[in-house]
């Protein structure tokens, strides 16, 4: 298996930040009243800001998601937008059913043909594209792959496809701020952006790269159902019934396109099953402990889980201090499968890295639960050499 090296990284956030106030007028008014449970939400996840493709003043989107990734594609600069043997774009929400979201990014680069691949799932997908480029590059398959990870979410949290919040469900965000991931309450966590990295066999000629050690996935669906979907109705046995199988009517009177949370199955399982189940079988695995990581990236979705990732990091054996956490989730919000690139993307230009630095990544997602680490470690062409 040959080293592989992030050689270049990019991010793009459409738009101009969009603040708590100004997130309703952007994304419109569900129903004839303001939402009541917006801030109680938004004091629950900490997010001061995000980024939406939405024009502000028609409410019209800006950005397809194809049109989003290949912008953070040609950030990364030449030769990585237009010299590569493969192309590999993760998202939750493509833009259409069928072709796959990355044969409509490799169209709009307009590149030379290439192997494409499309990984789907949701907060995972990024990761699983970056895996997947990771191994192709190891194996000697490719010698440059560009892969990606992106959301445009605002595409389905626009006011009009949401029903009114009732006050019922606002007395009980009071009482437990979990329920912040119902399905009315999701567009005031998730928002937009993509990112993009360069992966090759050997570090970058000048500046810093970083080697990847290893990436490891993982699915808990054999025990837990569903919690995170769309395109869907849950029964009471916890199945899911497709849209395919529903009649026309319900997809509008059900939102069945609209994401929807389990929020008990959330706030149940999310940490013991994605942290504390898993994390123990990779500290035996990869021989890693709490003081060989320099920063860690951590993906969660609201600040309400803050505290409880680092119990959960705890308690499956890896107590890292606050001061060396790297987040951005107050700032460029909540980009699902772009999450990681973006935050790499931040830490990687913030100068505060150093060569023989590591850095422990961990993105989970509550799909059907599934989890993923990954360790990166900072070096350059002369400390590789």
């Amino acid at each position: 298996m040959k080293n592989v090296y992030i050689t270049a990284i990019a991010a793009t956030l459409p738009n101009d930040p969009v603040s708590n106030d100004d997130m309703e007028s952007v994304l419109g008014q569900a129903g004839e009243q303001p939402s009541r449970a917006r801030r109680v939400i938004l004091k629950s996840n900490k997010i001061k800001n995000r980024y939406y493709a939405v024009d502000p003043k028609t409410g019209k989107p800006t950005h397809t998601n194809a049109e989003l990734t290949a912008e953070a594609i040609k950030a990364l600069g030449a030769p990585y937008a237009e010299e590569l043997d493969c192309l590999v774009c993760g998202t939750s929400m493509p833009d259409q059913l069928m072709p796959n979201h990355a044969v409509m990014v490799h169209g709009e680069l307009a590149n030379p043909p290439c192997e494409v691949v499309a990984t789907a799932g949701v907060c995972l997908a990024g990761m699983s594209a970056l895996k997947y480029g990771w191994m192709s590059v190891a194996t000697g398959q490719h010698k440059r792959v560009v892969s990606t990870g992106s959301e445009v979410a605002s595409a389905v949290m626009r006011g009009k496809l949401f029903e009114p919040e009732t006050a019922a469900a606002v007395d009980t965000l009071e009482k437990k701020p979990e329920v912040a991931f119902d399905k009315d309450f999701l567009r005031w966590m998730l928002s937009d952006g993509a990112g993009a990295v360069a992966l090759e066999p050997v570090p970058a000629k000048e500046g810093l790269s970083l080697r990847v050690d290893w990436i490891d996935i993982r699915s808990f669906a054999n025990q837990l159902d569903a919690c995170m979907y769309a395109g869907a109705r849950k029964r009471e046995d916890g199945s899911l019934e497709s849209w395919k199988d529903l009649p026309h009517e319900t997809w509008l009177e059900e939102s069945t396109f609209a994401v929807k949370q389990d929020v008990r199955l959330l706030n149940e399982n999310i940490i013991p099953t994605t942290i504390e189940q898993y994390l123990p079988e990779l500290i035996e695995k990869y021989q890693i402990t709490a003081d060989d990581i320099d920063w860690f990236l951590p993906h969660y979705s609201s600040g309400y889980f803050r505290e409880r990732v680092y119990e959960g990091m705890k308690n499956g054996g890896m107590e890292i201090p606050f001061e060396r956490w790297a987040t951005n989730l107050p700032d460029k919000g909540n980009t699902g499968s772009a999450s990681i690139y973006i935050m790499i993307e931040e830490l990687f230009q913030s100068g505060k890295l150093e060569v023989g630095q590591k850095l422990l990544c961990w993105v989970p997602e509550s799909g059907r639960f599934s989890s993923s680490f990954m360790l990166l470690t900072v070096c350059d062409a002369r400390a590789e050499s």
